[in-house]
Formats: C-alpha cells, sequence, structure tokens
C-alpha cells in the first residue's frame, strides 16, 4: 500500500524504514530542507537494524512537500511528538482527501487537533483520525539515515475519529501492522491509552536530582527503581478510573504488565522493559526542562487527563501533583497551558456532545 510518514524524528525514521521492509511504498516528509536534500543525495535509503541484523531500504520519495508526500497514499502516518501536531496538522488540512486515514501513534487527543485543523480548512473530505496507546516501536536513530529497532508493538488498542469511519480506518491500519491493531473505541478512548503520560512523568520528576548530576543517565534502568513503580502503578490507577467513568471498557492495557514477567502480555510484548534497558539506546543526556517526558507527555497528557477527569467526575490527586511539581520546574503553570478540553476548544461541550462529536466528527 502507499503510505506516508510524516516527520523526521525517532518513531518517523523506524516507521518508513519498517514500511519499506515490508515492501510498501513509502514517502518520507519532513520540514528541514537540508536533511532532506542530503538524504536524496544518500539516495533516499534508511538503514533498519533489528534483531535479523542490517537491512537497506529505499523510499519512494523523501520531500518538503506536503502534499506531494500524502498524494494518493492510503495510510497517512504521524509519530511526530504531541507538541508538533499543531503546526502539521495545519500544512495537512487542506491536502486530505476521502478515504484517508491519519494514524497518531500516540498522539494524547491529537486526532482532535487533526480533524479540527481540517474543518478550520474548509476541508470537508471523509477523512479519518486514528490513535492508538504507544509508538509501535522501540527504537533510536544512530545516524542521520539509520535507525535502530529493539522491539515492534505486539498489541496496538486504537481508537478512531469519527467513529462512523472506524470500520475503514482499522482495515486501513490493520493493513500496515497486521494481527497487531486492537479496536478500543473511539478516539479519546485511544488518547486514554497512552501510555507515556503515565510512565514517564514520574520518572522524570522522581528522578530529576540524579538527571541534573549525570551527563549521561538511562531513566529506564536507574530510574525504575520499586518505589517509582509503586508510584507508576497508582497514577495508571487514575487513568483506568476515568476510563471506567467514561463507560470505556476493558483491556485498558495497565502499565504494570509492561514489567510483568507474566499474565496478560502488553503492547511491546513479554521481557520487553529488559530488551529496552539492555539495548543501551536509552542512555542519554537529560535536560529536564526540555526533554519530551516533560514538555510533552507530563505537560500536554497529564493536564488532558485531569481535564477529561474533570468532565467526568473523577478525582485524579497524583496527575495534578505531577503537573505542579512539573511546572515548579519549568516555571510554567502547566495545568492552565497544556492540553486540556478548554485549550482544545471542547470544554463548553457537555459529556453526551462530546460523545457525539467522537462518534460523527465535525462533518455530519
Amino acid at each position: 500500500m502507499k503510505i506516508a510518514v510524516l516527520g523526521g524524528g525517532n518513531g518517523s525514521f523506524a516507521a518508513a524504514g519498517d514500511f519499506a521492509l515490508s515492501e510498501h511504498e513509502v514517502r518520507l516528509w519532513r520540514r528541514d530542507a537540508e536533511q532532506v536534500a542530503a538524504h536524496r543525495a544518500a539516495g533516499s535509503r534508511i538503514l533498519v537494524k533489528d534483531h535479523n541484523g542490517p537491512h537497506d531500504v529505499k523510499l519512494e520519495l523523501v520531500t518538503t512537500d506536503i502534499a506531494e508526500a500524502i498524494s494518493g497514499a492510503e495510510l497517512i502516518l504521524c509519530p511526530a511528538p504531541a507538541f508538533a501536531q499543531p503546526d502539521i496538522a495545519h500544512l495537512l488540512a487542506p491536502h486530505l482527501r476521502d478515504g484517508q486515514v491519519v494514524f497518531l501513534p500516540p498522539a494524547t487527543f491529537g486526532s482532535m487537533i487533526f480533524a479540527q485543523a481540517a474543518r478550520d480548512a474548509g476541508n470537508h473530505a471523509r477523512a479519518s483520525f486514528a490513535e492508538t496507546g504507544t509508538l509501535p516501536w522501540l527504537t533510536r536513530k544512530h545516524g542521520p539515515f539509520e535507525v535502530a529497532i529493539t522491539i515492534r508493538a505486539k498489541r496496538l488498542p486504537v481508537g478512531v475519529l469519527p467513529l462512523d469511519q472506524a470500520p475503514h480506518a482499522l482495515e486501513v491500519i490493520e493493513r500496515a501492522f497486521p494481527s497487531v491493531i486492537e479496536p478500543c473505541g473511539d478516539a479519546l478512548s485511544g488518547a486514554l491509552m497512552n501510555a507515556g503520560p503515565i510512565i514517564h512523568p514520574p520518572l522524570i520528576v522522581m528522578n530529576a536530582g540524579p538527571i541534573e548530576h549525570f551527563e549521561r543517565w538511562d531513566i529506564h534502568k536507574e530510574g525504575t527503581q520499586a518505589a517509582i513503580r509503586r508510584v507508576t502503578d497508582a497514577l495508571d490507577a487514575e487513568r483506568i478510573v476515568v476510563r471506567e467513568a467514561l463507560g470505556y471498557g476493558a483491556p485498558h492495557f495497565p502499565l504494570a504488565h509492561h514489567y510483568a514477567k507474566e499474565g496478560e502480555i502488553w503492547m511491546y510484548g513479554r521481557g520487553s522493559h529488559d530488551r529496552l534497558t539492555d539495548s543501551g539506546d536509552w542512555r542519554e543526556r537529560i535536560v529536564l526542562t526540555e526533554h519530551r517526558y516533560m514538555r510533552e507527555d507530563l505537560r500536554l497528557g497529564l493536564s488532558l487527563l485531569v481535564s477529561v477527569a474533570g468532565l467526568a467526575g473523577v478525582a485524579t490527586p497524583l496527575a495534578k501533583a505531577f503537573l505542579a511539581i512539573g511546572g515548579a520546574i519549568c516555571g510554567e503553570d502547566f495545568a492552565r497551558g497544556g492540553r486540556t478540553l478548554d485549550t482544545l476548544g471542547l470544554g463548553n461541550l457537555s459529556k453526551a456532545e462530546l460523545q457525539r462529536l467522537l462518534r460523527e466528527g465535525f462533518n455530519r
């Protein structure tokens, strides 16, 4: 199938390389004209490294023209950080066509941002927007056109906006991720599967001292201690209570299964945490005020969780606490400046009105 991948980071290169490895026609779009020119000069190739060794694959197109990238594509995959979504959605919106599926893995309710951008652009194409609970690859770039894939996801719970178009959207996504996709309802359900705002805020806040002390540190290895795990489980319990209050059923993909040696298999499958730390790819320099775990997962992800919890009538004391502490570290008010129903323009909707929007979208 024809797939467009948007972005130039770890996830985008893993996606482009892995799809090409599966013999899809892949077009990669990114804004950095200098990097695009260099990539073209290198033959528009990506070196994918996984447990089977290196694989040199060629992309159909590498471009700075987003209209060219998505023309004729059935699936548009955008694994860019949540804070980059508004700009990308604005660029993409005028060019969407009937039947195209925009898949955001994961998204922090970014599907709503992309749908709103299409509406605001006056584009009434019957496109679908979907999001899932994690990036489908544990991955890191090892060079400008080289990417290492440590793990591929085994289960991806996916929510779709509008829900009425879910059968088509899920069929398209399933062809790119065979035997991995699990429908979980609407896009807000998909957003509330996002593991990043649960696993990463305790790691980056509760390890702030050693993060600032050591030049390079593996937050998932030295930083994932029993006390922090207990806090992560408690924060995850708040997420699950919010899901239940909104009427979303199991499975909720509790994060405890990510670390478990037995029981239900989580999104990345058994033993994924050990394989992540064994890779050494997450031993890195972390700047607390700039890192994605703070700027994306805590600032945007937890502010969304707290906001939606308010609509559902559920208390989220831990999420609020991490928002306050993270904001204090960065000198900002994350509760007001993050991603909330108000900042998304949905704050005036009742629960029933929001559910109708999630089901029917803006083109009803």
